[in-house]
Parts: C-alpha cells; sequence; structure tokens
C-alpha cells in the first residue's frame, strides 16, 4: 500500500483506477484518459497533485541557500508572489530534480518539489539550509489541486469571495499568491491556463467536489501525461534525471551561468559542457507511420548514430504519436523509431507540439 492524499477515499467512491506513482496511490482515470484530456484541452478539468511536496524555506539566508542550490538565477525574483522554474543539481550537473520556486517575502520561499524525489529534495535542501541558517518546513497539512484548462480560471474563482476572485483573476502567470486562505497559483502542467491551489488538507475534499458540481471534470495521471507530454513538459525520471544534465534534456534556458560569481552546485560540470557543447539534445518527434511511440524506443539517426525515446503517447488533440528522444547532436529532420521489431518514420519537430489547445505541427 503506497501513501495516500487527502482525496484518497473521494477518488475511490468517484470510481478512480488507482496505481503507484512514486509510492503515493494515484488515480490514474476516472472514466476514459481520452476524454479527461478533451475536458481540460476544452473547458475544464482538476487534478490531485497533492503527492507533490510543498516546502517553505524561512529566514535571513532563504535567498542565499536558494543561489547555491539551484542552477536558475533566484535573482530573478524581485516581486513578491512571482514563481521561477528551475533545475537542482549534484556536482555532476545531473538533475536531481526539477521544481518550481515563489517569492514570498524577503527571507521566505516556497518550493514545490516532484513526488517521487519528495523524501530526497527535501533531506538535501536541509543538508545545506544548516549553513544559512534557513528553518526548511515541509507543508504536510497542504493539500493541492490543479485545475486546468480555458474555463478552469473562471469556474475556480466562484469559490471564493468577490473580491478574492478579483484578486485570483488579475494574477499574471507564473504567479502565485495568499487569497482566502488558499495559496492560488497561475501555474500548471498542462498547457493550459489554470491554477494550482494549494489549500488546508481537511479543505480539499469540499473544494473538489464543488469544482465537480460546476461541471470541472475529475481528471487522472493518464490524461495528465498527454496533456504535459503535447505541452512539450518533460517528466522526471523519463525525460531527465541525475544521470543527465539541462543541456541535453531541453532545459538549457533554465541554466543561469551570469552572474559568474554565483558558485550554484552543479556549475562548474555544465561549465565543462557549455566550453565543448553537449553530444546529445532532447528533440520533439512526431511518427509517420501508423504506431506509437513508447519510451526506450531505439531511435536511429541516419549518418549520425542512435538515440531512445524518452516519452512516447498518442496525442490525443493530434489525433497521431508523438514523443520526446534524447538523440546525438546533429540529427536532421527525419529518424526512424524501432517500434516492435519494425523501423517507422518519424519527424524531428521542436516542442512543445499543442499551445493552448492548438496543433504547432503539421
Amino acid at each position: 500500500m503506497g501513501q495516500r492524499t487527502p482525496l484518497h477515499d473521494l477518488h475511490r467512491h468517484l470510481g478512480a483506477r488507482l496505481v503507484d506513482f512514486g509510492g503515493w496511490d494515484m488515480p490514474v482515470q476516472y472514466t476514459s484518459q481520452i476524454a479527461e484530456h478533451h475536458a481540460v484541452r476544452r473547458a475544464a478539468g482538476v487534478f490531485d497533485v497533492s503527492h507533490m511536496g510543498v516546502v517553505d524555506l524561512r529566514g535571513a539566508g532563504a535567498r542565499a541557500l536558494l543561489a547555491r542550490l539551484l542552477a536558475n538565477d533566484i535573482g530573478k525574483l524581485k516581486e513578491p508572489g512571482k514563481a521561477l522554474y528551475s533545475c537542482m543539481l549534484a556536482e555532476s550537473g545531473g538533475i536531481l530534480d526539477d521544481l518550481i520556486v515563489y517569492f514570498l517575502a524577503e527571507g521566505s520561499f516556497r518550493a514545490v518539489v516532484n513526488a517521487g524525489t519528495r523524501a530526497r529534495d527535501i533531506a538535501w535542501i536541509r543538508e545545506h539550509a544548516q549553513g544559512f541558517g534557513v528553518e526548511v518546513i515541509e507543508r504536510s497539512d497542504l493539500a493541492m489541486l490543479a485545475v486546468q484548462g480555458p474555463g478552469a480560471r473562471a469556474q475556480a474563482v466562484k469559490l471564493i469571495s468577490p473580491s478574492g476572485a478579483a484578486a485570483a483573476l488579475a494574477l499574471p502567470p507564473f504567479f502565485g499568491r495568499e487569497i482566502d486562505g488558499l495559496f492560488i497559483a497561475r501555474t500548471g502542467y498542462t498547457g493550459e491556463d489554470g491554477f494550482e491551489i494549494m489549500l488546508p488538507a481537511t479543505e480539499a475534499v469540499r473544494m473538489w467536489s464543488e469544482l465537480n458540481g460546476l461541471g470541472v471534470v475529475s481528471c487522472g495521471l493518464g490524461a495528465r501525461d498527454t496533456l504535459r507530454l503535447e505541452a512539450g513538459m518533460n517528466l522526471y525520471g523519463s525525460d531527465m534525471d541525475e544521470h543527465t544534465h539541462p543541456f541535453e534534456s531541453g532545459l538549457g534556458w533554465t541554466v543561469a551561468l551570469l552572474p559568474r560569481m554565483r558558485p550554484f552546485i552543479g556549475r562548474q560540470a555544465l561549465e565543462a559542457v557549455a566550453a565543448v557543447g553537449a553530444a546529445r539534445q532532447l528533440v520533439g518527434l512526431v511518427l509517420e507511420d501508423r504506431g506509437v511511440l513508447r519510451s526506450h524506443q531505439r531511435v536511429s539517426v541516419a549518418g549520425v548514430s542512435q538515440g531512445e525515446i524518452t516519452s512516447g503517447t498518442f496525442s490525443p488533440t493530434l489525433e497521431r504519436s508523438i514523443a520526446f528522444a534524447r538523440v546525438p547532436v546533429g540529427t536532421r529532420a527525419d529518424v526512424q523509431v524501432d517500434v516492435r521489431g519494425k523501423l517507422l518514420s518519424a519527424r524531428v519537430v521542436k516542442p512543445p507540439f499543442v499551445r493552448r489547445g492548438q496543433s504547432l505541427v503539421s
């Protein structure tokens, strides 16, 4: 039996199929994965993401600690509520996790880490926090709901006060703030607009049920995976891990080598890669033949070498198979993928595949 979120019993009551995900019992789907996917692309869906780790960092040294821990530059966070996406690296440059950090006030930050790396991440942060005089608080008292889709924000704000609704609707993308006892962030993992809402665990079932009453569809991890892949978003443990670095994982944009005086963990290793260039790159693939792309399938690159699919699925929006693949730098527009012993043609594209419900590939 895995760990359970505060919504576990409700998921069972709603008929969800539960699976193990990073040590947690999580709903993979309620009715139809494809129907849940389309609900988010066309209207609004709600996901239980309470398995993610919410960590508050408090103390005068919090900014300096994050400058040490993150490959991205925490100095970019000047306005309260602003969020930053970053990798947290080992000295080798390998990715320990990807996370979002919110600037609440000077000396006060909130980080959201992945479920599968939650315990390791918190231990790592606490180990380094000792030298900065920072208190690291795991917020196990909170649940987290992701309300996503073109109609998500309009529906979610119906559950709070008129003044709170106005404040929530005014949030710019990648900002979060405390509103009516909730921490509401305009972030997500689907390529659609929406909110991620952190709230007392005791209130999670009520909010989920009220969202359902407004027509917001209960959605599982299956739809979340197809949505994030269409949106060109990496999954930790599939598209990157501690054995890969940001430059070969499509995340070079999250590495801030300037200012040069910031000695973040992994900097020396990444500077060495940047000096000569990465040997591999993460690209998008669209299958031209009939079939389904899956993780670990071999990718043949004519005249170069070969690579491997890191994530693959059937795209409900595009009605064709798509994937991320780690391939040699120099890979051209066309490759072949070994699908059950047959070499099928695929085209290299730049993710994302879909943005705000619209196809970005022909």
